[in-house]
């Protein structure tokens, strides 16, 4: 019996000893955890997200964007191949680039924001259309007008820049 006795001290001197190494284990898996989760947030996820737009803009290149190169080299989009594209750099110059050497898109063609700006323009008008002078109630006095609400009646037509004016702007 005192040998059982002495067996089941040993053992529970033996496993408090070891829950202590359980422990320090525990703490740095958890630390290896934070670890990873903070990297993941950091870097990771950025990255991919960064790719994923780059990949997005390679695709939707066309002709008349105006570009800059990796190197740093601006021009004008004159045609679009598979796997690369021939951009316009002075009047009689062509460069062929490969389209991961393209870093940004500057100015998208003028078509397509030529009916941004109409969309604008008539959302503008409907709301022109919608400011009414406010009914008048029996016994109300009248509303007193002041310099903010005729700003907020005067209705400005804008006309879309001619392309002359846009690359004066440049």
């Amino acid at each position: 019996m005192d040998a059982l006795l002495t067996a089941l001290g040993t053992q529970g001197a033996a496993t408090t000893g070891t829950g202590s190494t359980a422990g320090s284990m525990t703490t740095t898996f958890i630390t290896f955890g934070l670890i990873i989760v903070i990297f993941y947030f950091l870097i990771i996820r950025p990255q991919k997200k960064r790719e994923k737009e780059t990949k997005n803009m390679l695709a939707t290149m066309k002709k008349g964007d105006k570009i800059v190169t990796i190197g740093g080299i601006r021009g004008t989009i004159v045609s679009v191949k598979d796997a690369t594209v021939v951009v316009k750099v002075d009047d009689n110059t062509r460069i062929e680039f490969t389209k991961g050497a393209i870093a940004q898109i500057l100015d998208r063609k003028s078509e397509t924001a030529a009916p941004v700006k109409e969309e604008k323009v008539a959302k503008q008008d409907e709301k022109a259309e919608k400011i009414e002078a406010p009914a008048k109630k029996k016994g109300q006095k009248p509303p007193v007008k002041s310099e903010e609400a005729v700003e907020d009646a005067v209705v400005v037509e804008e006309q879309p820049a001619t392309e002359e004016e846009k690359e004066d702007k440049v």
